[in-house]
């Protein structure tokens, strides 16, 4: 290890315990940084948090942090994203990008705890995710440097292979995956290999969290999703807490193959690409919130919640999660979900998530109103007039201005 490595101060690495950030922890050391990691779980497949730990330490870091943050990041960003629909360009769920706000945050806590002069990450100059974490990491601390080492050292991937074996770093000897995997508790990522050519069909085995709906089950399931003020808090009517929910949904829906989104995205970084992903929870609940909402929120606040949900998403997206116009739009979103209590039944089937029932105890859904039937609390009368007013514009306008409809019609008249 060098032995300038106190002479910057302390740097806080976000660590996975992968080539790049434990060959990270060397480079920075050799740059003239302490190196602090900080591990998270957020609901990846397979970490083992003590394990990152200890190879962070063998690495060469000063300390290393772990932490369980699947509670943390259901609470604060995957229920706050639900409540607001976050779709970006109406398709994707947010998965990974909610993360990053967390994982920015969990950076910026240590580096104030550890006095430290800079955080860092192990994104690629390509990747959006290094805006996300800079840019949240500079809403929070605008005083620290933020590094990324992938990004400045341009190591091949056999240079960087022959760089941690050259100090010590064990390197799992293992075929290269395809494809690019990022994963948490709210869905998976799916990138590269023969998904770049949108012309291609996605490979089976780019797929782990869904069935193949062709092949899924040929009964379907039926699941009930109470929430709370726009949270959802029990399936089947057993309260669970968000992570375990979410889990058992996603176990469920993807049994039938629910979540596959396929789609040519808009990258933050100024380029579409072709993005797969897996996401059973977040398509079967956002469906089921969306159509809740219809029962118990107001038409025009339905319809301007509608304009903030896709600049909320945006937002996320484009790692602006720690900006004031989302907290605007989070505190408007807030006040909408106080209504937001209820439950509904979905069917999982095939690949889809349709809403087949829903109840609320204060909906504005009025079966009296409603009903075409005995019990019909409608004012007829009041229609005539009402219809008077409502087209008087139309009617001053045309008898001033004679309009003159050429459509021809395929009849005689």
């Amino acid at each position: 290890m060098a032995g300038n490595a106190s002479k910057k101060g302390k740097v806080v690495l976000a660590y996975s315990g992968g080539l790049d950030t434990s060959v990270a922890v060397v480079w920075l050391s050799e740059q003239g940084y302490d190196v602090v990691t900080m591990t998270a779980d957020v609901g990846q497949e397979v970490i083992d948090l003590e394990a990152a730990k200890s190879k962070s330490l063998h690495s060469g870091s000063v300390k290393a942090y772990i932490f369980d943050l699947k509670k943390t990041f259901v609470e604060n960003f995957v229920w706050p994203s639900l409540k607001a629909n976050g779709m970006y360009q109406g398709t994707y769920p947010l998965t990974s990008a909610l993360s990053r706000p967390l994982i920015a945050k969990t950076l910026v806590d240590i580096a104030n705890k550890e006095g430290a002069a800079a955080v860092a990450h192990g994104c690629t100059g390509k990747g959006q995710d290094q805006v996300r974490i800079e840019v949240c990491a500079n809403a929070l601390n605008p005083k620290l440097d933020v590094l990324a080492p992938v990004r400045d050292w341009h190591f091949s991937r056999e240079a960087e292979m022959q760089y941690a074996i050259d100090h010590g770093i064990p390197v799992k000897a293992t075929a290269a995956s395809p494809y690019s995997i990022d994963e948490n508790l709210w869905g998976r990522s799916i990138e590269c290999g023969l998904l770049e050519d949108p012309w291609n069909e996605p490979p089976e085995d780019a797929y782990e969290l869904t069935a193949n709906p062709l092949t899924a089950p040929d009964a379907p399931d039926y699941v009930e999703v109470s929430f709370e003020k726009g949270i959802p808090v029990a399936l089947d009517g057993e309260k669970m807490d968000g992570v375990k929910l979410i889990l058992a949904l996603n176990k469920l829906a993807g049994k039938h193959g629910v979540g596959r989104v396929d789609m040519v995205e808009d990258r933050l970084v100024g380029f579409k690409s072709r993005e797969v992903y897996e996401c059973p929870a977040p398509i079967a609940l956002i469906n089921a919130h969306r159509a809740l909402e219809t029962m118990t929120l107001d038409k025009r606040v339905l319809a301007a919640k509608k304009e903030l949900e896709v600049k909320f998403a945006e937002l996320a997206y484009e790692g602006y999660w720690y900006s004031p116009l989302k907290n605007c739009i989070e505190a408007f979103v807030n006040e909408t979900q106080q209504y937001v209590n209820g439950t509904v039944k979905l069917r999982l089937f095939k690949g889809q998530a349709v809403v087949r029932g829903m109840k609320a105890s204060k909906s504005i859904y009025k079966h009296d109103l409603a009903t075409y039937s005995e019990g019909d609390a409608f004012d007829h009368s009041a229609a005539v007039g009402f219809i008077k007013i409502w087209g008087l514009p139309i009617k001053t306008w045309t008898s001033t201005f004679p309009t003159q409809d050429k459509t021809e019609l395929p009849i005689e008249v």
